[in-house]
């Protein structure tokens, strides 16, 4: 009998981003990918959310690495916290060591970990784990699907990938090799992407995007062109740059993160834009509009970020005007959208020309559609089957689709964050479940707060709060100073005084009355339920709200 094989799921199933899991070979443990999240409309405050670290933490002495499949924040940026707490290698290609190097320098920890480069279908040992690295392509370059050769057989998880059969640099995902591990040894589990598991056909190939460019380039002559992508689409920056320069256009970069990565792959050969084609962002402000192209951070309008400052007027760099044609060249991540609606709406204001996703196809996504996800499915035959990276509709469907191309049916399973699935002799049994909730990065917190503090900005946020200053002889009843109402959010006190008055009185009332009959008794604490129960009733009568009641009682 062979040891069993566990995986653990910190992350990314049942949300789009957070992706972390683990596979535990031989005692040791495994990381594969360890990313964040951007926080919902809810989470009032939050910055980021990362995986739940608590188990990573009881088990930190068997990690032998982390794969990092590719370099996208929701699959490493959660590293450079984790890393302030563990010490482990991180194994990937050698962009995505670059890119995750960047942000770990910056959190000044890179004493706390080692960068191993893997190349294009190199096949290496690390410790117990005997790790196969397939090319795969998506809206990065150089990423991978990692197949693990296991004493159970052998695990293929798929990465973010998309079946491109034209892709800017010519990296075709590499079905061969999947095909010839499945037809040689087979393919005893397949954890695939699900992030497009519910749109039907095939995704676009990224070079279509190239010539959509051309076109808005060339129907935009003589106008400044400001471009917004993610910073670490290098394909996208590449067609950006080639339509700029075949327009005779000179390309400047804006926002910190564009800068950094164009500067990498430049340096990697990754990224051609001549040197006589580049200028620096401070010396545009006064060429002519039409021989201008910025390509910018900010495309998911990010609070901050290099277009939002723009849009509302407050870059340094750069004031966008009537003259000036913006290019969002991406589509909104889920959550995002309020936030990008902002940001074309201040555009609009401004009086810019505006161009983006919903008017012409300036974006492809990195991400396979439904006839790829089958397509890999009648490749590799899988025995089991998990879909990852998603939604869970999107788990939900890819599983379907799992089934309708041949998998067993109670061989393909939807997981949640925190299942462990133990890997046997026998198939795949359930292990007992992790810790796997949200860590919320607030400020440079991270931890301290949890649902009770958001619950309590929630309320805050909806519904106010009230303030009431009391301050009573314990001894004799008798209410010393106040009560004083102080309210912000709930009603605006100069307009509503009879109700502040009404409260003040029924405060007074009620305090009277309690240490007339005794019932107040002679702590604090119970005084002041008694002020919030009292308040918290007057409140939902005359106004039918529920805003946050902060009694405070003191003695005199």
């Amino acid at each position: 009998m062979a040891d069993p094989v566990r995986i653990t799921f910190l992350g990314g199933l049942g949300e789009i981003g957070r992706n972390c899991a683990a596979i535990e070979v031989g005692g040791r443990i495994m990381l594969l990918d360890c990313g964040l999240m951007f926080p919902d409309a809810d989470m009032l405050g939050i910055d980021l959310v990362l995986p739940d670290f608590t188990w990573l933490r009881e088990h930190g002495h068997r990690i032998e690495g982390c794969i990092v499949t590719h370099g996208h924040e929701d699959h490493m940026g959660a590293l450079s916290f984790l890393l302030r707490e563990l010490s482990f290698p991180l194994i990937g290609s050698a962009l995505t060591l670059g890119l995750a190097r960047n942000r770990i320098e910056e959190a000044r920890l890179l004493d706390r970990t080692s960068f191993v480069t893997v190349a294009d279908g190199e096949r290496r040992r690390f410790g117990p784990f005997d790790c196969e690295f397939i090319p795969v392509t998506h809206s990065v370059p150089h990423g991978f699907a990692t197949a693990f050769h296991t004493p159970q057989g052998t695990i293929l998880h798929t990465g973010d990938f998309k079946l491109d059969l034209t892709p800017v640099d010519g990296r075709l995902t590499d079905l061969g090799v999947m095909g010839a591990i499945a037809q040689n040894e087979g393919v005893r589990l397949l954890l695939s992407d699900s992030t497009n598991a519910d749109q039907h056909g095939h995704s676009r190939s990224e070079r279509s995007v190239g010539a959509v460019l051309d076109r808005i380039f060339a129907q935009h002559a003589g106008r400044r062109i400001v471009t917004a992508c993610f910073a670490s689409h290098i394909h996208r920056i590449q067609q950006i740059a080639d339509a700029a320069i075949a327009a005779d256009r000179v390309v400047a970069t804006l926002g910190m993160s564009m800068r950094k990565n164009v500067r990498l792959a430049r340096e990697m050969g990754m990224l051609r834009i001549p040197d006589s084609h580049l200028r620096d962002i401070d010396d545009v402000e006064g060429l002519p509009p039409g021989e201008v192209c910025i390509i910018s951070t900010g495309s998911q309008g990010e609070p901050m970020s290099a277009l939002a400052l723009m849009a509302a007027n407050e870059s340094r760099w750069l004031k966008l005007t009537a003259d000036d044609t913006v290019v969002l060249s991406s589509h909104p991540i889920p959550g995002n959208e309020m936030n990008v609606s902002k940001v074309i709406d201040g555009l609009y204001r401004i009086g810019a020309q505006v161009v983006h996703s919903g008017i012409e196809d300036v974006h492809a996504t990195g991400h396979a559609k439904q006839e790829e996800l089958k397509t890999v499915l009648s490749i590799v035959r899988p025995d089991w089957f998990v879909p990852v990276h998603g939604e869970y509709r999107h788990l939900v469907t890819h599983a379907g689709i799992a089934r309708q191309m041949g998998v067993a049916d109670d061989h393909v399973l939807v997981c949640e964050d925190g299942d462990q699935l133990v890997l046997g002799d026998r198939g795949i049994t359930r292990g007992e479940p992790v810790p796997a909730g949200y860590l919320y990065v607030d400020g440079t917190g991270i931890g301290d707060v949890g649902n009770g503090v958001l619950r309590d900005r929630r309320v805050l946020a909806e519904e106010g709060v009230v303030v009431v200053i009391v301050a009573v002889d314990v001894a004799t009843g008798a209410v010393i100073t106040g009560p004083e109402v102080i309210t912000r959010g709930w009603v605006h006190a100069p307009e509503a005084e009879d109700l502040l008055d009404e409260c003040r009185a029924v405060v007074t009332q009620q305090l009277k009355e309690a240490f007339a009959s005794g019932e107040a008794g002679t702590d604090i604490e119970s005084l002041q339920r008694l002020v919030r129960r009292a308040i918290g009733r007057l409140v939902n009568d005359r106004t039918r709200r529920r805003p946050m009641i902060v009694p405070v009682v003191m003695e005199a």
